[in-house]
């Protein structure tokens, strides 16, 4: 890809660890157990990625899985849409004092990307696998538009799903309390005191407790219902389908 055709474009990169049990989708192990909920960290993969590249058709966005740790490359393999690229965002590059935890992976994303010339930069995160494919067009367009600024895709839980930048603004990512329900409300204040603009889309749900994952397995059964059309996710609907027969069996 040319420096001119990079700099035009919009590069959005999953947040994701390499599926293993035990490791992945952890906040979702004791409603499911470690084996189902890295079956479910698989599905989710092709399927957010396969919605990023739905997206492309309507918007000027490159698809990416921002991963960790190094070495495991491999186990993304058969679990990625055509096309979808692979940097490291393990956090291992210096940073200010002041980022640290997963805001190190996530800045270390966000500046590869970067680097490699594109205009723009999102971080995705891998837990919200019907988000609507609109709302990633939307946000490229956002930052696509002249002018500095940020785009905020804020959780339900009170973190985030997305966060998009035009520039380096490490201190987006400085002192804040990770995986709290203040994320969204520091990274706002953030902005706000380095004059960033901010621009916020509709808000969306993480799975990551039993209760997303009934509201996820309604969503994928038709039988949820609001002002926005859920991605149809096949890969993670067939995974749940078949945890839920699964389940079933044993209960009979």
């Amino acid at each position: 890809m040319s420096a001119d055709v990079a700099a035009g474009m919009c590069a959005i990169a999953v947040m994701a660890k390499a599926p293993q049990a035990g490791r992945s989708k952890t906040r979702l192990i004791p409603a499911v157990g470690p084996a189902p909920a890295a079956a479910l960290s698989s599905a989710y993969v092709p399927d957010t990625t396969e919605n990023i590249r739905a997206a492309a058709a309507t918007s000027p966005i490159a698809g990416f899985i921002a991963y960790a740790p190094a070495g495991l490359e491999a186990l993304f393999d058969g679990h990625l849409a055509p096309g979808t690229g692979l940097i490291l965002a393990d956090g291992t590059p210096p940073m200010p004092p002041d980022v640290t935890g997963f805001g190190r992976c996530l800045r270390h994303a966000i500046t590869a990307l970067l680097d490699l010339g594109f205009g723009a930069a999102i971080v995705l995160n891998s837990d919200s696998p019907t988000l609507p494919t609109a709302i990633l067009a939307h946000a490229a367009a956002l930052l696509a538009a002249p002018g500095d600024r940020a785009v905020l895709g804020p959780a339900e839980d009170g973190g985030y799903y997305l966060l998009g930048l035009k520039a380096d603004h490490a201190h987006m990512f400085a002192d804040i309390a990770w995986s709290t329900d203040i994320v969204a409300a520091q990274t706002r204040a953030r902005a706000a005191e380095i004059g960033l603009e901010l621009v916020e889309l509709p808000s969306w749900y993480d799975v990551d407790d039993a209760a997303a994952l009934d509201r996820l397995r309604a969503e994928l059964t038709g039988a949820a219902s609001g002002p926005m059309t859920p991605y149809a996710a096949p890969a993670t609907a067939a995974c749940l389908a078949s945890l839920d027969a699964a389940a079933r069996i044993r209960s009979a």
